[in-house]
């Protein structure tokens, strides 16, 4: 299991955010699953909104679980995310969510 600790964790949840690919996206529950956290996605997200390398952490991939975007997004609000992930090529929903069928990352989804 992942170290818990604050900085130990943070740090696990920066590490496998850096792994999601351009064009993907990854919910706060798949990156908790997968840095051995299953329950701390609401970790994962205040995590990311303390970014400490914003360009070098993609945060702007980590989606809600049902695709919708952070209204709390720390670099500019869920318009700048939105653009980024278009910039990717991130398709969306006519409702404004990611289309996770589209453009969810592989990882640990089972």
């Amino acid at each position: 299991m992942a170290d818990t600790g604050r900085e130990g964790f943070f740090e696990s949840v920066y590490d496998m955010v850096e792994q999601v690919p351009c064009g993907m996206v990854a919910t706060y529950g798949q990156i908790a699953a997968l840095v051995g956290a299953p329950r701390r996605a609401r970790y994962v997200g205040y995590a990311l909104h303390v970014n400490p390398r914003p360009g070098a952490i993609p945060c702007h991939r980590i989606v809600f679980a049902d695709g919708r975007l952070a209204e709390g997004f720390a670099f500019g609000g869920p318009e700048a995310q939105r653009a980024l992930l278009e910039a990717e090529g991130i398709a969306f929903l006519p409702d404004g969510r990611v289309d996770l069928a589209a453009c969810r990352w592989p990882a640990g989804v089972a």
